[in-house]
């Protein structure tokens, strides 16, 4: 297991000399940030950020994300001349040294919250969904602001991408997905990268767009479109753990003995009354998730991917990116790391 920790470059007020006091850090995740969708990275933005990196001792092995622009999730004409972009960039990450390249395929959204600070019994604030805030809000009225939306869009651009989804259905979206994977997987396989798609978060559909990565089933499925460990898995236990429908000791334990897992992300969720649920420590007590027996179920298969902590709740007054300050994940790092060194000692 190699432990990494999300750091989204030069702004991120986490510092990479803080990050790297954290016991046993292997690799940062990160990215270039600053290239629009479905261009190519420069080559010395890359090598950049690697030698900024590599100056503060840590590696640079894993890209999350190279975002997939939504005229390929759409299927439009102009995919090609994206998916050749894509394509680049995977040559360019592979030349710098990742092994690893987290995406998803959501339409529109990244992960979806209704509230980035709510106020815990503790009193730390953590990112929280409940289903009867979603439904009193509408993302084409600026009802709802989150992450990844209204920051990417325009109101008008945010429309007609509504619409030309409303004329996608899943199917659509699962050959949509299956052009791009075996376009990018073979030149993955050269590159010496694995692919790691991220699940929808939460696992079910958004405003009547349709998602598809969302439990066992369906990740059979994707699994079967291109049988090669460059065709993987980033197996987020908070975004497929929202589900009540999935076992996440039985989902990691299955996948990590096919060795399809490239990624793990690692982190805790109280599940609420219905689709409702809130971010919690990473502690399997202080929500639903079994975090020892998803650790174990890595370990007894000999797991040796990548492993992060994933959201963290703001405490002792930090302040910052929701979800991603220093010391809640620093604490879940230590704790899984815990795990880890218990069941290793334990043989």
């Amino acid at each position: 297991m190699k432990l990494t920790f999300r750091w989204y470059g030069p702004d991120d007020p986490v510092r990479l000399d803080y990050i790297r006091q954290i016991p046993t850090m292997y690799s940062v995740v990160t990215a270039v940030y600053d290239v629009p969708v479905g261009q190519v990275w420069p080559q010395e933005s890359i090598d950049a950020l690697k030698a900024q990196v590599e100056a503060k001792g840590l590696k640079m092995e894993v890209i999350e994300s190279v975002p997939v622009h939504e005229d390929i999730k759409l299927g439009r004409p102009t995919r090609d001349g994206y998916i050749a972009a894509y394509q680049e960039n995977i040559r360019r990450l592979g030349k710098a040294g990742v092994k690893c390249i987290c995406y998803n395929f959501m339409p529109v959204f990244d992960w979806t919250r209704t509230q980035l600070d709510r106020v815990l019994p503790d009193g730390s604030t953590a990112l929280v969904y409940y289903a009867q805030q979603l439904e009193k809000m509408d993302p084409l009225t600026g009802e709802l602001s989150l992450p990844g939306w209204d920051a990417s869009y325009k109101k008008e651009d945010l429309k007609a991408l509504f619409e030309a989804y409303g004329a996608l259905t899943a199917e659509d979206l699962w050959d949509n997905l299956a052009y791009f994977l075996r376009a990018v997987i073979p030149v993955a396989e050269e590159a010496g990268i694995r692919m790691a798609i991220h699940p929808d978060d939460p696992p079910w559909n958004i405003f009547g767009l349709p998602r598809i990565i969302t439990g066992r089933e369906n990740l059979d499925r994707f699994l079967k479109i291109v049988d090669s460990p460059a065709n993987s898995l980033t197996l987020c236990v908070g975004s497929l753990g929202c589900s009540k429908e999935n076992d996440m000791v039985e989902l990691t334990r299955r996948y990590a003995a096919m060795d399809r897992i490239a990624f793990m992300h690692v982190r805790n969720v109280k599940l609420l009354e219905g689709e409702s649920f809130e971010e919690s420590a990473h502690y399997s007590g202080c929500g639903s998730m079994d975090i020892v027996g998803i650790m174990k179920a890595l370990h007894d298969n000999h797991f040796d991917g990548y492993l992060r902590p994933d959201h963290g709740r703001m405490i002792w007054g930090e302040t910052g990116r929701p979800g991603y300050g220093l010391y809640d994940r620093a604490l879940g790092a230590s704790y899984l790391t815990g795990i880890w060194e218990t069941l290793e000692r334990l043989g």
